[in-house]
């Protein structure tokens, strides 16, 4: 019997030669993620264990990006605990570079790696071919102090995308469309795997933007098949893969889903739940009072060039706040240069740091009781973004955009 991706992925971490849904491995962890959202409890609970050590400080990467810059003493404090330790640790640091997961995938994550990461959307890095997944304090600080943890083998969903996406719909569209399709439990601990022809005609700032959203149909982790758009991406940043997997042709899927890219529409989901979607024009007419453009899922350069395209010689509507968010240093550099922060900036939007933003709601743009958000944050969960009387809507970067021009919720083609 053949072997999924995740199959793989983990039976090499195991140094064993078969792995199958079910079993229960001892792994070998390749990668140790952890951002300023919970480190500074690890870091309490590594001081209280008997004798702390730390088993590989290479294979740690920890990223200062909820809460930055520090928005109050006590966040500063938390800061200043990580970022001490990390210097007496030699750990690999990162403070302002941008939202971790975005680091991770420009400067870290290669193929075949099995990373934990202490954020829920660690599954992003099944863009390029790794199992990342999200753990919390207690699972990530034994990783940390032995190198390895227990992993169950999860089942695999398969969803085979075919043909392209029409103009105007985004790769937003497609994951918000799955999610919708196959609920917010849909996926509970199982690996989500992408295939087919569909996928290579996917860019790499696509491919991060589905599977960073896999965990919102509850998946343990999401996975593509690495492909020449993948490796041309790697080469560009200078790593090799660890390894290359692919799942063998009499693998078992626990469900096999076909998604028709060219079928695909905009998306809007509702509060207070990730697959609460409808179609966006569904939604035409909703008042907002702020727009959020940025954050793991849509903060790179394809998503802010879509919305200075749509945004450019116009202006965000009188009493809308609309928040530009870059997800990394390398990105708002980029961005600046090509004239996208100015096009924001002279539209009337908010142009901000690299950081998590009002995606992660406790620092910058939160919203009062009763406001609306549009965002191409992660989640809308009531309270999310601010205020827990408060309302959150998903979308791509286009119909949030289109959104803070017009007032309301819209799509770019009735702008």
């Amino acid at each position: 019997m053949g072997m999924t991706m995740a199959e793989k992925i983990i039976a090499c971490a195991a140094g064993v030669e078969t792995a199958k849904a079910g079993d229960i491995h001892t792994v070998e962890l390749d990668r140790l993620m952890s951002n300023d959202g919970t480190t500074h409890l690890t870091i309490d609970m590594y001081h209280n264990l008997k004798h702390p050590s730390i088993k590989d400080t290479d294979k740690l990467v920890w990223i200062v990006d909820h809460n930055v810059p520090s928005d109050s003493p006590k966040t500063a404090a938390s800061h200043k605990k990580m970022r001490d330790f990390a210097r007496e640790h030699d750990i690999t640091y990162y403070e302002g570079a941008g939202v971790c997961h975005q680091i991770m995938m420009e400067n870290h994550v290669r193929p075949g790696e099995l990373i934990f990461g202490a954020d829920s959307h660690t599954c992003a890095y099944g863009a390029l071919g790794a199992f990342g997944t999200g753990v919390g304090c207690t699972d990530y600080l034994y990783a940390m102090v032995t190198g390895s943890s227990w992993l169950l083998v999860p089942e695999t969903l398969r969803f085979n995308l075919h043909g392209k996406l029409n103009e105007g719909v985004y790769a937003r569209d497609v994951i918000l469309t799955i999610i919708g399709r196959i609920g917010a439990n849909g996926a509970n601990y199982k690996a989500m795997e992408f295939a087919g022809e569909g996928l290579h005609a996917l860019t790499m700032s696509d491919r991060i933007a589905i599977c960073n959203l896999c965990v919102e149909a509850g998946a343990k982790t999401a996975l593509m098949e690495v492909d020449d758009v993948a490796m041309d991406y790697l080469k560009e940043h200078g790593r090799e893969p660890k390894a290359l997997f692919t799942s063998d042709e009499d693998a078992v899927f626990a469900a096999t889903y076909d998604i028709d890219l060219s079928e695909i529409q905009p998306i809007v989901a509702k509060p207070h739940f990730v697959d609460n979607v409808v179609p966006a024009k569904e939604c035409l007419g909703v008042k907002i009072d702020e727009a959020f453009l940025g954050s793991c899922n849509n903060g790179r350069l394809e998503d802010l060039r879509v919305g200075a395209s749509i945004i450019k010689g116009k202006k965000v509507k009188p009493g809308v706040r609309f928040l530009v968010v870059p997800a990394s240093q390398s990105i708002y550099t980029e961005a600046m240069k090509e004239g996208i922060l100015d096009t924001f900036m002279e539209a009337g939007a908010i142009v901000m740091n690299p950081n998590c933003s009002v995606c992660w709601g406790s620092c910058q743009g939160v919203i009062g009781e009763n406001e609306v958000l549009i965002s191409t944050g992660t989640r809308n969960f009531k309270g999310r973004a601010g205020h827990k009387d408060s309302f959150v809507y998903l979308a791509s970067a286009a119909t949030v955009t289109a959104s803070a021009i017009a007032g309301e919720i819209t799509t770019a083609d009735l702008i």
